[in-house]
């Protein structure tokens, strides 16, 4: 019977391990076994036997760590990331205050307007927005007189799409938390003079910590791989490259010029930077937590 009851939640687990094992561990170390090999040609390249896959070590992950035009995605991305995420968190934050305010109208209209735009795929929602880009098309070109699609604007651009479809998601995050949160709390607040701007940030700010850190990591995970936007709105205008984004290296890598082990290892390094910086932030708000507390 104990040993019934010890082995009861392994196999409550067992599922969960099969998936992980298959469709999580295996490819990653099939992409890291990739990343170690390159075919060698020999001659011309005609004939059997004149391509042959060859063990390189960690020489194409030094290659890809190295690679200027990643490192080039990498910094287009920080700036992309730095308008997604202050922007988009803040939007969520602000209209989850708002709609937990004591005074809001329209409360459950007003959830369903704000997350809609995430129920919407990232493809639709990207050729929505850049047929509204669109000199030809837009009516926007005529009230700003912008060119949305230009050099100087196309990262705007992008980020604004992001922006759109993740406020929602963010916002019910947040939402969710502060509906949680006892009603006595706010109450006490009151009685003791304070006002509703004071509440906010003294009382449901501070109580929302953990759920702001929790989608700024998420935030920041997805914006590491943005692919969507700038490939959905590369045929309508020059000023995105094939390698705009990491992940856009990657599928070129792989699918255009057909070298699987360049594209996995850009794909190692790619991962590795997302464990680095999701774990870094962790630890850098965890620290200061901390310090605080003590």
């Amino acid at each position: 019977m104990n040993r019934r009851v010890k082995a009861a939640p392994y196999l409550f687990l067992t599922p969960a391990i099969v998936l992980f094992t298959l469709f999580l561990a295996l490819p990653v170390c099939y992409t890291f076994y990739l990343s170690m090999r390159r075919v060698k040609v020999s001659g011309l390249g005609l004939g059997k036997g004149s391509r042959q896959e060859i063990f390189v070590g960690l020489d194409n992950l030094a290659a890809a760590a190295t690679d200027g035009e990643l490192w080039a995605g990498w910094l287009r991305v920080l700036g992309y990331g730095a308008l997604v995420l202050i922007v988009m968190l803040g939007l969520a934050l602000l209209f989850a205050l708002l709609l937990d305010s004591a005074h809001v109208r329209l409360a459950r209209f007003s959830r369903i307007a704000i997350f809609l735009p995430y129920a919407v795929p990232g493809v639709a929602a990207t050729l929505l927005w850049g047929f509204l880009y669109l000199p030809s098309l837009s009516p926007l070109r005529a009230l700003l007189d912008v060119d949305f699609l230009g050099a100087t604007t196309i990262t705007f651009s992008m980020a604004n799409v992001a922006v759109w479809g993740g406020v929602g998601f963010n916002m019910l995050v947040l939402y969710t938390t502060l509906r949680a949160i006892p009603r006595e709390l706010y109450e006490a607040a009151r009685i003791d003079g304070a006002t509703e701007t004071q509440i906010a940030l003294r009382v449901k700010i501070p109580i929302l910590v953990p759920a702001i850190i929790l989608t700024t990591v998420f935030s920041v995970i997805a914006t590491i791989q943005v692919f969507t936007e700038p490939t959905t709105l590369r045929p309508l205008t020059n000023t995105i490259s094939s390698t705009w984004s990491p992940l856009m290296k990657v599928y070129r890598d792989a699918f255009v010029t057909g070298d699987l082990y360049s594209a996995a290892a850009t794909s190692i390094v790619i991962a590795a930077v997302s464990l680095v910086l999701s774990f870094g932030f962790l630890r850098v708000v965890r620290g200061r937590a901390f310090g605080e507390e003590s």
